[in-house]
């Protein structure tokens, strides 16, 4: 029975998702080219504030909660947990008045409305993994982004989804370049949980009656610690949290 459910409300949901991806393009393009970058932003966040909510359609609990105030006076580096394009979606809102931008994959950038409109115009790290040098350059431009504006940077050191929701290797590397070049961010790890049940198999079908949850830890100061240290600290208290 609830794998009938579960076809039903998701059919109802990606019509939902579609017809709202499609809406939101032609409002981010109007956003963009005829008001102001901040007016673009601000579409983008309901896009993804739509998306989210969406999610009742299918019976779908969500939970968020700040173990931490956010600063507004300098940068922050969120590192989190991957396991559904879902953990974007719940940032993006609920991180909102951060502005996170996402270090994500190049191949994201073309194909589907509204989303790969918003990577290429937000500012995010389109990175090739085929590339090094490329995905090099492209988050140290992120970095330094983000320590002039006092954005926020949001990346997954697991690199890919892990949809067990047990915590792949935490790589270095990206937030290691971040941290460079944003030396006034504070980090910032971010424990995702459950949204990996919502699509074990892909996009189709969804799962309903989950409890998706999102939860800002206290920060780490980077100051005086190695980019290992950093990650490990992050890694240990985001596995502490969904454990």
């Amino acid at each position: 029975m609830k794998k009938i459910i579960d076809y039903i409300l998701s059919g109802i949901y990606l019509i939902y998702f579609g017809l709202t991806l499609v809406v939101f393009h032609v409002i981010q393009v109007i956003c963009f080219h005829f008001f102001s970058r901040k007016t673009h932003q601000k579409s983008v966040h309901w896009l993804n504030g739509f998306l989210l909510h969406g999610l009742w359609l299918l019976g779908t609990r969500l939970h968020y909660e700040a173990k931490t105030e956010l600063p507004a006076d300098r940068p922050v580096i969120f590192i989190a947990n991957h396991q559904s394009m879902f953990d974007i979606v719940g940032m993006i809102w609920f991180l909102r008045k951060s502005y996170p931008l996402f270090v994500s994959k190049i191949e994201l950038a073309k194909g589907i409305p509204s989303i790969s409109y918003n990577l290429r115009k937000s500012g995010a790290a389109l990175i090739d993994r085929k590339d090094g040098k490329q995905a090099i350059v492209e988050i140290a431009r992120l970095g330094k982004l983000i320590e002039e504006t006092k954005f926020s940077a949001a990346i997954f050191p697991e690199g890919t989804r892990s949809r067990t929701g047990e915590l792949k290797t935490f790589a270095t590397g990206g937030v290691g370049i971040l941290v460079k070049k944003a030396p006034h961010a504070l980090v910032v790890p971010v424990a995702i949980k459950n949204t990996g049940k919502m699509n074990p198999k892909g996009i189709f079908p969804l799962s309903s009656l989950e409890r998706l949850s999102w939860v800002v830890l206290p920060p780490i100061e980077p100051k005086g610690k190695s980019v290992e240290e950093i990650v490990e600290l992050a890694k240990t208290a985001i596995q502490k949290e969904i454990s």
